[in-house]
């Protein structure tokens, strides 16, 4: 692993294999080792021939973990994806991003189309367009003194999850308490991009794949088996993944 600073924030990184770049971000309350390298996508994606570059969002893993908000704010998070790739001279990348990161995905989708060749935006589907889970509620879930007071069951679920995880609970509250900039949903309209939206059979939470890929032109929709919290975690998703990634960028 290594690291550089984005922002004023330490970042966690590795950057592993050869071939063309794919860059991955992890989800809210997790990191580069629970979504990528624990469930072998990491080494899936190298023995396919490709490049794999996957950070610690600010906030998570390895990476620097602020308490202000203000750290977090505006396009921050996605401005650390782009200042990774600068770092490690890559122009232009295949994209993934779960869940957060398929918000962070999409955010750079829309606002810097000609750094990417596809985009998987994965764990989100049409709660996006609608602004997702309510982000103050899961604030006051990581703020609470323990998991049993969380009242909201999805802020509950991503509580004991971050505590499962060993994550800085303060760090995560100040994260959505952040004044992040929200999408531009109707951007996506003029998206000219190869693009699949990838979710769990039974994720509640993301909303259906299919509206959100009908936002964008030519995107594709893949469901497989599993939750939000366990879906990268089965077989399906990689091989849609990579069955994905060897038809619209092959090595």
């Amino acid at each position: 692993m290594a690291a550089f600073t984005s922002n004023g924030v330490s970042i966690n990184y590795i950057d592993e294999g050869q071939g063309p770049p794919v860059v991955l971000v992890h989800g809210f309350a997790s990191s580069l080792h629970g979504n990528w390298r624990a469930t072998g996508i990491v080494d899936a994606l190298v023995k396919s021939g490709r490049r794999v570059v996957a950070l610690d969002c600010r906030g998570h893993g390895r990476s620097g973990k602020p308490h202000d908000p203000e750290a977090y704010g505006g396009t921050k998070m996605a401005d650390d994806v782009l200042a990774l790739m600068d770092q490690l001279g890559i122009q232009q990348a295949d994209l993934m991003g779960y869940s957060m990161g398929g918000g962070i995905s999409a955010s750079l989708l829309v606002r810097h189309p000609e750094r990417f060749k596809t985009v998987i935006l994965a764990g989100i589907g049409d709660g996006m367009l609608s602004g997702g889970p309510r982000r103050t509620g899961l604030a006051e879930g990581m703020e609470a003194k323990d998991a049993s007071e969380v009242q909201d069951a999805t802020a509950r679920g991503f509580r004991q999850f971050a505590e499962q995880s060993g994550n800085d609970l303060g760090a995560l509250a100040a994260m959505q308490r952040s004044a992040r900039a929200p999408l531009d949903a109707p951007k996506l309209a003029g998206v000219r991009l190869p693009v699949l939206v990838l979710i769990g059979a039974e994720d509640t939470l993301a909303g259906p794949a299919d509206r959100l890929a009908a936002a964008i032109p030519g995107a594709r929709h893949a469901v497989v088996p599993g939750d939000h919290l366990s879906v990268f975690q089965k077989p399906g998703y990689t091989a849609a993944v990579v069955s994905f990634l060897d038809e619209v960028s092959p090595v």
